[in-house]
């Protein structure tokens, strides 16, 4: 896997504030999303975008396509939140990873489904999140950033831009490889059995204009 400098950077900033990396919602698989989106949440917040994340998310690593399993709920996702409202941040396609963005425009083409270029990795892309939805024609009606949720199973990507962007996260847990069984995963599952132990709790969205 590439390294990835934000991530590396970012973390450094949850040895002061763990509850960076706590998520609002947690899930283990992409087919338990929530319907309506907000009801994953308390006091069912005005969520208006999904940041989505691909790999190990809603796809098989690395995967341009929708893992079988998970084809009803991307569909429902995509209804929900239809035109730009659905954004994919991946941190393989859209990237400079991805020449050309070949695999960015492959996953236009096939899911319907705008896919974020972007020069820095999560989580350190949340600038690039932002400006996206405050400046798509699509995004209108979009003006906080509590009004966004990232879905992701990542706690030091996903999750930790989402709190960094001031957004609700909602943590897909085991993805569709169980991650427990990778040092990714048993790291995560280390990091939550911590936060629950010293009471940390995830941070409040932020209700400030984007």
């Amino acid at each position: 896997m590439p390294f990835n400098l934000s991530a590396t950077v970012s973390v450094l900033r949850c040895l002061k504030n763990p509850a960076l990396l706590y998520p609002q919602c947690t899930i283990a698989t992409f087919d338990q999303l929530p319907y309506p989106l907000s009801s994953a949440f308390p006091g069912k917040p005005d969520i208006r975008a999904v940041v989505l994340d691909k790999d190990n998310c809603f796809a098989t690593p690395y995967s341009l396509e929708v893992y079988p399993a998970y084809t009803k709920t991307f569909t429902r996702l995509r209804a929900e939140f239809p035109g730009d409202r659905l954004l994919i941040v991946s941190n393989s396609s859209g990237t400079s990873d991805d020449a050309s963005h070949a695999e960015a425009a492959h996953l236009e083409s096939a899911l319907g489904v705008r896919v974020l270029r972007h020069s820095t990795k999560k989580p350190g892309c949340h600038g690039e999140i932002l400006e996206f939805f405050r400046t798509s024609p699509d995004g209108i009606g979009i003006t906080r950033a509590d009004q966004i949720a990232v879905v992701g199973d990542r706690l030091c990507t996903d999750v930790l831009m989402a709190n960094l962007m001031g957004s609700y996260a909602v943590w897909v847990r085991d993805g569709v490889r169980p991650a427990r069984e990778k040092f990714y995963g048993k790291v995560e599952s280390r990091i939550m059995q911590m936060l629950k132990r010293r009471g940390w709790a995830a941070p409040t969205p932020s209700s400030s204009p984007l």
